[in-house]
């Protein structure tokens, strides 16, 4: 499938895939869109504690990064897996200006490492920061009770709406842990009737610029 790096609404950029007219960020913005999302409506409610995230999509890394930098801010440890079925190429990835645009250049190694760092092996990226990269389909998560946090973030529902199935959600919900917390940038109906049947408590948040709404979902038990 054709590629091309492109340059957001914000400056920093992303992945275009031509044959689809789909990007791996917004193309309002990547970085504003990952902070949004992921940061202000998911990591920000587990503040002052260790915690597991389970990124679906790990994609370009930018949504590890800008959780790297808050851990390194604010001394929280974090447990980081990323699942990503067809992992973008280190040398495209590293195309990317998000160090530049984060303004942490300092951060730079941090970054490549995160890419050049072996598959299904958890990499100690920080004192506070630990990175396992899954090669994996979603269909074959089978983790229970594992992730305080779950960033959503599969290709949109309009290209692969198999990702955002009723049994894709199931799988979800049984890697959380008790009274976890699981956000994405969607908002479409036929998402939250497939997180509520499988036992999610679901709200309709602002979502980031360009989008007007977005999901977060609780596992209450």
């Amino acid at each position: 499938m054709e590629r091309e790096i492109i340059k957001t609404l914000d400056g920093s950029t992303t992945i275009h895939l031509k044959e689809w007219d789909e990007c791996y960020h917004s193309k309002h913005g990547a970085i504003q869109e990952a902070k949004h999302v992921f940061i202000k409506n998911g990591l920000s409610l587990f503040e002052d504690k260790p915690i597991s995230i389970l990124e679906i999509g790990f994609g370009t890394g930018l949504n590890a990064f800008i959780t790297f930098l808050e851990a390194t801010q604010k001394k929280q440890d974090i447990d980081y897996v990323g699942v990503e079925a067809y992992p973008v190429d280190a040398n495209e990835v590293l195309q990317m200006n998000y160090v530049a645009e984060l303004e942490a250049l300092e951060f730079y190694n941090i970054f490549e490492k995160m890419h050049k760092c072996e598959s299904d092996y958890k990499t100690e990226i920080s004192t506070d920061f630990s990175l396992t990269k899954r090669k994996q389909f979603f269909d074959e998560i089978d983790d229970f009770e594992c992730f305080d946090l779950i960033y959503f973030d599969a290709f949109g529902y309009r290209v692969q709406p198999e990702l955002w199935s009723t049994e894709i959600f199931r799988k979800m919900y049984k890697s959380l842990k008790p009274n976890g917390v699981l956000v994405t940038y969607a908002a479409r109906g036929v998402v939250k009737r497939s997180m509520i049947e499988v036992g999610f408590r679901v709200e309709k948040l602002a979502g980031p610029l360009g989008k007007r709404e977005m999901f977060r979902a609780f596992k209450n038990v």
